[in-house]
């Protein structure tokens, strides 16, 4: 099952789990999207079930493990891509937003976790987390993104001490991933960073990383998976930032605003 499977890395994996002879129900909010979707992963021959349901919302949730309970008799991947980001200054971000944003991007992961984890550890089953970079380091004028993306880091390794090995859990920190829907990112929030840097426009907050194919990081998270790694962190060059705020968290800070492109601070 993939949360948010309906457009972005979402799509991208359920595409490479169906090109690899699974069974995938694919899942989001709105009906006519998953219906495009599903109907696009059906042509090369693989078997989809899109389900509409707000996996923030628990009822929704209930109901989606009764759906493919009953379609397939239990799930052997849940692969949670639900999610969105946003620009803006910590203390220029209302709590509100801070709530949405971490409903969305951390309830939503705990929620179909927590009503799938008996079937998934019956079948040794797999949990993705698709964090981000942020789930381990916070860069300026992401708002509320970070503190909704750093929780998931501390349920991947509470899992891990509290369930072992039965059941494997994956947590993905991927750096910004490419756009193919014909996106210009420097608009993409222009009505939430008009006031901010220039950097703030652009990928991941102005990182200077090069963009991921969706396709390719799918195709390493199933690799990942099958190696029952627990964690996935692309670039790998950011273990080093991770490692050295731990160590030095001013050190930390200064590397990654070295690693930004604040065009104030350089």
């Amino acid at each position: 099952m993939v949360t948010g499977g309906s457009a972005g890395l979402g799509r991208a994996v359920a595409s490479v789990l169906v090109e690899s002879g699974a069974r995938v129900a694919i899942v989001a909010r709105r009906q006519a999207v998953l219906d495009a979707a599903a109907q696009d992963l059906r042509a090369g021959g693989g078997e989809v079930l899109p389900i509409a349901a707000d996996v923030t919302q628990q009822d929704d949730v209930s109901r989606l493990a009764t759906d493919v309970q009953a379609a397939w008799g239990g799930v052997d991947l849940l692969c949670n891509c639900a999610g969105r980001s946003m620009r803006g200054t910590v203390l220029g971000t209302p709590a509100g937003e801070f709530r949405a944003l971490w409903e969305t991007n951390f309830l939503s992961a705990l929620n179909c976790t927590q009503q799938f984890a008996a079937a998934l550890t019956e079948s040794r089953g797999h949990v993705v987390l698709v964090g981000s970079l942020a789930s381990k380091a916070a860069a300026a004028y992401l708002g509320a993104y970070p503190a909704s993306k750093y929780p998931l880091a501390a349920l991947a390794q509470q899992l891990r001490m509290e369930i072992g090995d039965a059941l494997h859990v994956l947590l993905v920190c991927p750096g910004p991933i490419a756009r193919n829907d014909g996106t210009d990112f420097a608009q993409r929030y222009a009505d939430q960073a008009s006031d901010l840097p220039a950097a703030a426009h652009r990928p991941g907050g102005g990182a200077k990383l090069r963009a991921i194919d969706a396709r390719w990081l799918a195709a390493r998270i199933l690799r990942a998976c099958e190696a029952r790694h627990i964690e996935l962190v692309i670039p790998r060059k950011a273990r080093l930032l991770f490692a050295l705020s731990q160590l030095s968290p001013r050190l930390g800070d200064w590397l990654l605003r070295k690693m930004t492109s604040d065009s104030e601070r350089e």
